[in-house]
């Protein structure tokens, strides 16, 4: 009997922050959870970062960690970099797909912290491994493109009934937006089966862009012009200009 994708082994990625701005903003922990089959005690590795600027009160109550608790028990970001970088890169050779709620946002500012203090970036740590994204809020997007209401990792877990404990714990959300995305390939499995997530992997790309391009149209109809990246699962990096 073969084992759909959504049932083996995949991981799962996620971080917490200073704040939402990609290429400022700095990661305060991290976590990856990888699950060898739908029901099987997941593995869990965790960093936690003193990221040497101020955490503000915004992002502490959000996450619920203080710069006092990240100077005395944080590690520097520099070897958290490299051992997040590598651990992705070790999934990926492995062939699991990897998990990432609102990939754009964590995969590039994990990108933008390599290139700040390994002086490298995510896609070098990926040269010779292909990376295989499954974002639960793309595929659920696409999926079920006429539901209303918001599609936050809280939101999809209420929708496909999911048990979110510790939200804002990166661990907790990683291993709930790994559910989530099992949950969403049962549920839409006669669409699913017959792609790789490989095959997934490039039509999210596209399905991304055109939410993007859907989300700037509603913008611009509300009269807040606000610019949506239609990258993904990561950003280019910004040029500056000389």
């Amino acid at each position: 009997m073969t084992t759909h994708w959504y049932e083996g082994p995949l991981a799962a990625f996620d971080t917490e922050t200073t704040g939402i701005d990609v290429e400022e903003d700095r990661i305060v922990s991290a976590a990856l959870v990888v699950q060898d089959a739908t029901g099987m005690r997941p593995r869990v590795t965790r960093w936690l970062v003193n990221p040497g600027v101020p955490v503000p009160a915004e992002a502490t109550a959000v996450h619920g960690l203080t710069e006092d608790h990240l100077q005395r028990n944080g590690r520097w970001p520099a070897p958290v970099m490299e051992e997040v970088g590598r651990a992705i890169a070790e999934q990926s050779a492995a062939g699991r797909p990897l998990v990432v709620m609102n990939a754009p946002f964590d995969l590039t500012i994990l990108d933008r912290e390599l290139r700040r203090h390994r002086a490298s970036s995510l896609g070098r740590y990926l040269e010779h491994v292909p990376l295989c994204v499954l974002d639960p809020r793309v595929l659920d997007k696409h999926l079920d493109r006429y539901r209303k209401g918001r599609r936050t990792l809280t939101d999809l877990c209420e929708e496909y009934d999911v048990v979110l404990d510790g939200a804002h714990d990166a661990a907790a959300d990683a291993q709930a937006a790994m559910d989530v995305v099992r949950a969403v390939g049962r549920r839409f499995a006669a669409r699913l089966d017959r792609l790789s997530p490989a095959e997934l992997h490039t039509l999210q790309a596209v399905w991304h862009a055109a939410q993007a391009r859907g989300l700037q149209a509603w913008f611009a109809r509300q009269g807040t012009p606000e610019p949506v990246n239609p990258a993904w699962p990561l950003r280019p990096e910004l040029r500056t200009a000389a």
